[in-house]
């Protein structure tokens, strides 16, 4: 019928959706037998593609929306058929006659942001068909093809990438042999009417378009060849007009309704034949739309960006390098990764977070290489292993052109408010904009506070109920009537069951079952939770709790904790799902009964609310740096009493982006010896995931410390020590390098060593260093510029790290979960930190006695020690040899999954010191710019 031409045009893009065709009496009708078997073919071959697309993809349920505003239940049906005999779901909306403009567009809306919707489309009234309610649909779900956008695509002659009407795709499946011929569209105008010019043009017929109440209608339909109808026939205009032998074809949308009158003859088969043409070709658009969705699932290569970056010298403020350059739009930077738009959730312009399922996706995209940045032990003032981490990433995709990610720790406010400032990088290697990434981000850290403290109350108030209600009056409230009826609710059915209880009905436990059920009998003294608040307060370290008339006596001493201490942290930067997550929050040990048994968030009742409290808070932030090359922010837990590393669904997610061969960079807290040991031993073993290389930051300033050198102090001016040349420090110092590199090789992965380079090192103590650190082991070591020079100063580094993951892998743990914990404590502490031996108080022998007991003896270790020396000890720098490790306690975080021994004391509440950062930190009331952050 149509012209090779056309079907070329048209071949990529199928059609479906309006209606049919009829004939004036006495002229000639093209539709009929030749219709309705033109739709039977397009419907069995867009069931043989959908089929084939679906046994591709066996979970496969493409679906169909409609949004109906009219009680027309024959298009409705005729919808329904077609799509059930392709293997289509359609969904109806139907909407009141009479709806508004806003109101379809509202619904439209809904339905562009629902995942489980591939295609959309629209029968309304005529009077609803504008621009704005056409266009209000995503042109990637526009199964009618009649935005603007599709619409312009058509014109343009790229038919690939558009859906083209489904009614023009009738007619022209109807009409043949245009070449040389007139055709007139008579009241066909929008969207159909400028496909319709298009695609009869591109055929060579000579198309002319008018209204109904044009003055020369009556010549121009005696001078056509072949008419199309695009709205229904006044009753003044004769069919006489029309000459003998014109083809007409009618596409008004009203035919399926039988409000037509184009004369005393009807020909319904034909009219029902056409209507259904353009029904099949809808449903054959669809299917050509859910191939496109499927290969829009897909991997993407990345089109990125990068920023231009014009370093100055004298290098200027974090804060004032941050404010010259101009963040790309995060969801440009999304686009430009390969995330799609229902994947990110848009916080301002230059955060957003990215769902989880963008891991169900690209579940079968093999993962890119994985580089740890880990540090030798560090002075106060830090070695740089953040700049060092941007640096990398700038240097391998803004310069080398390598996909790669950096995955960072969200930083505490107390910090930033305190001594430490932010945690965004420096120089010419940052996360920007800075100031947005130290302050709040997306509220994560706002999150896990909120659900730590609704657990700690929960805790106080049941001891508090409990002490004041006897055991019916207690099972009374927990188990209420509502509505006459008395339930357990799910997490009480939980509860039950792991009490022994197999009941569901409240009304036929025994008096003992209600107290079992009812108490938790928690031990005050045992409690373990604490509260916790984001700010460095010194007097919350012990308090007092109880105390209003309110409480009836029942007073405890307490403390508060930073929030980035909290377990809900911990177990945030260790989940892999949100099920995951939600298992660990309940699984969380608060206290211990009075018969010594462990109580958890999940005895509490409290799980799915803390749940419910994290579920944005699980999803990384996706920001840039100053090359604007990606960056994740998530998570940023201690690295003393937890792991201190960034979320294992941050690398993930990171890992399936870049593709096989790129790089993620993700940084371990503290020196190697406290974070990169706790990435192998217990992020590692949480996500299962492998390291491809270690790289270890070294400053020459730390290294003249651990060689002798004067005290480094936070605030205060560096000993001319640090500021002259002296190789032989260096030298005496490189010991505590050659012995980290010795602990990344206890993992048997290799290890490049990043020298960071300050403007007071002289070529000839950047030399000593990496001569040492290759002769010691290390695949290679590079010094390092980025701070002054940006992703340029990182370039060899880059390369270094390149060629050092392709070299042989031979991962392992170093110790065996099943070993006894004490075992595991020992095997840390001589092979890792180099000690004689471990000595346990009697506190922490007895706590390693009952998580035994208990049956938590087989989690692994999570040491809290000092980041300041490889022993106890923070004023024994090098590497300290013959001492005993003192074990004081031993405390678990059983959520997520770690034992932690506490080395000597740790606070988990810093203080302010005399002159807090926040002297310095000042809001413009004008501009709204944050002042004095760095």
């Amino acid at each position: 019928m149509r012209t090779a031409a056309l079907r070329r045009c048209l071949a990529p893009a199928l059609p479906a959706a309006l209606p049919p065709s009829r004939g004036l009496c006495g002229r000639q009708l093209r539709g009929g037998g030749a219709a309705a078997a033109a739709a039977r073919k397009i419907t069995e071959n867009a069931k043989k593609s959908l089929a084939s697309l679906k046994r591709e993809n066996p979970r496969l349920e493409p679906t169909l929306a409609i949004i109906q505003a009219h009680n027309d239940h024959l298009l409705q049906e005729i919808n329904k058929n077609f799509a059930k005999e392709v293997g289509l779901r359609v969904i109806h909306i139907c909407l009141p006659e009479g709806s508004s403009k806003d109101e379809i567009v509202n619904e439209i809306s809904r339905l562009n942001e629902d995942p489980n919707v591939q295609g959309l489309a629209l029968d309304l009234p005529e009077s609803l068909y504008s621009s704005e309610v056409l266009n209000a649909v995503k042109p990637e779900k526009d199964v009618d093809g009649l935005s603007d956008i599709n619409l312009g695509r058509l014109v343009r002659g790229n038919a690939y990438d558009c859906l083209v009407p489904p009614t023009a795709c009738a007619v022209m499946e109807l009409l043949e042999d245009l070449g040389g011929k007139t055709v007139l569209l008579v009241g066909a105008g929008g969207a159909v009417g400028a496909a319709l010019q298009c695609m009869l043009q591109r055929e060579g017929a000579a198309t002319v378009s008018c209204r109904w109440k044009a003055p020369q209608l009556q010549t121009k339909l005696h001078q056509a060849d072949v008419v199309v109808v695009g709205s229904t026939k006044p009753d003044d205009v004769p069919v006489s007009w029309i000459k003998p032998g014109t083809t007409i074809i009618s596409c008004s949308r009203d035919l399926l309704s039988e409000k037509h009158n184009y004369g005393q003859q009807s020909n319904h088969a034909a009219e029902n034949a056409v209507g259904s043409l353009a029904i099949a070709m809808r449903m054959q658009n669809m299917v050509k739309n859910t191939e496109r969705w499927i290969q829009s699932q897909q991997y993407r290569k990345w089109d990125l960006r990068c920023l231009k970056l014009q370093p100055l010298s004298p290098v200027p403020s974090d804060i004032e390098i941050s404010r010259a350059q101009s963040p790309k739009a995060v969801d440009v930077l999304a686009k430009e990764i390969g995330l799609l738009t229902d994947e990110i959730e848009i916080y301002g312009q230059t955060k957003a977070k990215v769902r989880l399922s963008l891991l169900e996706r690209l579940k079968d995209q093999p993962d890119g290489k994985y580089v740890l940045v880990a540090g030798i032990t560090p002075t106060p003032l830090g070695e740089g292993k953040s700049t060092v981490t941007i640096g990398l990433v700038q240097a391998l995709t803004a310069h080398l052109n390598i996909n790669s990610f950096a995955c960072l720790r969200q930083p505490s406010q107390g910090p930033t408010f305190g001594v430490k400032g932010g945690a965004a990088g420096g120089g010419y290697a940052q996360v920007i904009p800075m100031e947005e990434f130290n302050l709040h981000l997306t509220g994560d850290i706002h999150a896990i506070t909120a659900a730590n403290n609704l657990l700690a109350a929960a805790i106080d108030a049941r001891i508090l109920h409990e002490n004041t209600q006897s055991d019916k009056a207690l099972y009374n409230r927990l188990v209420p009537v509502v509505n006459g009826v008395r339930g357990f609710s799910a997490i009480q059915l939980a509860r039950l069951r792991r009490l022994g209880i197999n009941k569901t009905n409240p009304e036929t436990l025994t008096e003992e079952e209600m107290s079992k059920f009812a108490r938790l009998d928690i031990d005050p003294s045992t409690i373990t939770w604490q509260r916790v608040v984001d700010t460095n307060d010194r007097f919350l370290r012990r308090i007092t709790v109880g105390q209003a008339n309110t409480e009836k006596g029942f007073v405890r001493q307490a403390q508060f904790d930073i929030a980035v201490a909290s377990e809900i942290m911990a177990i945030l930067a260790l989940t892999t799902s949100l099920q995951d997550m939600k298992e660990r929050l309940g699984k969380m040990v608060v206290a211990n009964d009075k018969k010594g048994e462990p109580v958890t968030a999940e005895d509490l009742g409290v799980t799915g609310a803390l749940a419910v409290l994290m579920k944005d808070a699980i999803k990384p932030t996706l920001m840039q740096t100053l090359e604007g090359t990606p960056v994740f922010v998530h998570a940023g837990p201690f690295a003393n009493i937890a792991h201190g590393n960034s979320s294992v669904l941050a690398d993930k997610i990171a890992l399936k982006l870049v593709g096989e061969k790129g790089f993620v960079v993700t940084e371990a807290g503290f020196g190697a010896d406290i974070g990169m040991e706790k990435f192998f031993n217990i992020k590692c073993r949480a996500s299962g995931l492998v390291p491809s290389v270690v790289v270890l930051v070294a400053t020459v300033r730390a290294l003249k410390m651990h060689g002798g050198g004067p005290n480094v102090t936070a605030g205060a001016p560096l000993k001319k020590e640090y500021t002259e040349e002296n190789l032989q420090l260096v030298a005496d110092g490189c010991c505590n390098l050659q012995k980290q590199i010795q602990i990344t090789q206890l993992f048997g992965v290799p290890v490049v060593v990043a020298l960071n380079v300050f403007k007071t090192d002289s070529p000839a103590e950047v030399d000593l260093v990496c001569k040492i650190a290759k002769q010691s082991g290390a695949f290679d070591a590079v010094p390092c510029n980025h701070w002054s020079a940006g992703g340029r100063g990182a370039v060899k580094l880059a390369q270094a790290v390149e060629k050092a993951a392709n070299q042989k892998n031979s991962f392992k743990f170093l110790y065996s979960l099943e070993l006894p914990i004490v075992e595991k404590i020992r095997i840390i502490a001589q092979k890792v930190y180099g000690a004689q031996d471990i000595e346990l108080s009697p506190a922490a022998q007895s706590q390693v006695d009952r998580y035994t007991r208990q049956g938590f003896g087989n989690l692994p270790i999570c040491m809290a020690k000092t980041h300041l020396s490889l022993s106890h000890q923070p004023e024994k720098k090098g590497v300290p040899i013959g001492f005993i490790l003192p074990i004081s306690d031993v405390r678990a975080s059983i959520g997520a999954g770690f034992v932690y021994p506490l080395v000597g004391t740790m606070s988990t509440m810093p203080g302010l010191p005399t002159r807090p950062c926040f002297y310095d930190i000042d809001l413009d009331p004008v501009t709204e710019q944050v002042k004095g952050l760095f």
